[in-house]
């Protein structure tokens, strides 16, 4: 597929340069490291290189993609798809139905992402064969190392003995690899220190004593009024506290954590991406992996202890050249040295408004790609119902067994109502709430 064609699937106007200089440096057979800022594009890049180096239909796994969370192996798969139109990509991950990757497997994917534990458990389990892998790309493996994934790692790399080509990409520098990532010739692309690939953001602090803190958090997502916010906290009790006041409120919002089942993490994401909230509530596990480009303000209501979780964090926001807002909720005698000198104090205001809710809710439907439908089956379906308007309708997410439809939220009830008991293709429609 020509990249302008990929790019226009991803309404994506032009690539970035550190994507074009990935295409230039890159050599076949000449392992490859890529060091990038989180939000910079890493992704499409390696995506390109994947592409290049995958062979017509085998009916054999040309290519392993190991990632540390199943976020991001959700996001690359996306990414992948959209790049390799017309070969079969594979996402498995702990927490998704393991007899269902299984079935998948039977016929061999050309590409497979996933997390270490499930790829060796379908390695283990001989679900596929290793034997015709000639590329392995190990993405974020900073943060792999980090979360204790060595011999995990290792495992599986000593599993894929044909491997000619390793990919690597990060974004964090590390002097030192363990030794068993053997690379050859290695090519480094290393943008960390690029003034274009960093973030154009504004640092912002609001001090407020312990006891007054969650009250002044509130205070100023009413101040920040309709803008797109991630809060990001240390632990799931402080996640789940916020939510209570929050709930109390009225206020729509989601909270993603590891407590939660796979499917509600996953919901949480693509409520957040629809705009049917503009609030999102999370532990570090947000920090990577989420492609949500149009975040406003990153708040941090607790600082990690280490500088690299804070980047990663802000790298959330002010994505691909936009700009965004950090702010950090301080106690008078908080000392973190990794923050930017001269940030702003903020001020908070009191009494202000609620923040508006948005405009656009969720509307669940349990058929998918399985059941032979598409998105344009779902407009067209929709767009029959009287008052019904193509504006109503925000961004459609076809899954394999179901559908998520951003809708306004004024005419979610309607929709529900005379859009239940049709058909699409033959198959039953049944709209409910998310």
């Amino acid at each position: 597929m020509e990249i302008s064609t990929i790019l226009q699937k991803l309404q994506i106007e032009h690539l970035n340069s550190m994507q074009e200089e990935v295409l230039r440096q890159f050599r076949a057979h000449q392992d490859f490291m890529l060091l990038a800022p989180t939000g910079s594009g890493k992704t499409l890049a390696f995506a390109l290189l994947v592409a290049r180096l995958v062979e017509e239909k085998k009916n054999s796994c040309q290519c392993l993609i190991v990632v540390p969370t199943r976020e991001l192996a959700l996001q690359i798969e996306r990414v992948i798809r959209s790049v390799m139109e017309g070969h079969k990509v594979i996402c498995v991950y702990g927490g998704n139905d393991s007899r269902l990757e299984k079935n998948k497997l039977k016929d061999a994917p050309t590409v497979l992402i996933g997390t270490p534990g499930r790829i060796i458990y379908h390695i283990e389990k001989e679900h596929f064969s290793t034997k015709h892998i000639h590329t392995v790309v190990l993405d974020e493996f900073d943060k792999s190392l980090e979360l204790g994934f060595q011999e995990q790692l290792k495992f599986i790399l000593e599993a894929c003995p044909q491997t000619r080509q390793k990919i690597l990409t990060s974004a964090t520098f590390h002097e030192e690899l363990p030794d068993f990532v053997t690379l050859r010739q290695v090519i480094t692309v290393n943008r960390l220190v690029s003034h274009e690939n960093q973030p154009d953001l504004r640092f912002l602090k609001v001090i407020s004593p312990a006891q007054h803190k969650l009250k002044a958090l509130f205070n100023l997502l009413c101040q920040l009024e309709d803008k797109k916010v991630l809060i990001f906290c240390n632990h799931r009790d402080a996640v789940d506290h916020i939510s209570e006041l929050l709930d109390d409120r009225g206020i729509i919002h989601d909270v993603f954590h590891g407590g939660l089942e796979q499917r509600d993490r996953e919901l949480a994401i693509l409520k957040f991406r629809n705009n049917s909230n503009r609030i999102l509530l999370t532990t570090d596990l947000a920090a990577r992996g989420l492609d949500i480009p149009e975040i406003d303000v990153i708040i941090h209501y607790q600082l990690p202890t280490k500088e690299d979780a804070f980047i990663h964090r802000n790298g959330r926001t002010a994505r691909m050249h936009a700009t965004g807002e950090v702010i950090v909720l301080l106690k008078p005698d908080d000392i973190f040295p990794y923050l930017p000198e001269g940030a702003e104090e903020l001020h908070i205001q009191h009494d202000l408004p609620l923040p508006p809710n948005t405009s656009f809710c969720t509307l669940y439907v349990p058929l998918g790609k399985k059941h032979k439908v598409n998105k344009i089956d779902f407009v067209g379906y929709i767009l029959k119902i009287e008052g019904i308007s193509k504006d109503d309708l925000g961004l459609i997410e076809v899954k394999d067994k179901e559908s998520y439809i951003a809708v306004r939220r004024n005419l979610a009830t309607k929709i529900i109502q005379e859009g239940s008991n049709g058909k699409i293709k033959g198959n039953k429609v049944k709209f409910s709430r998310t």
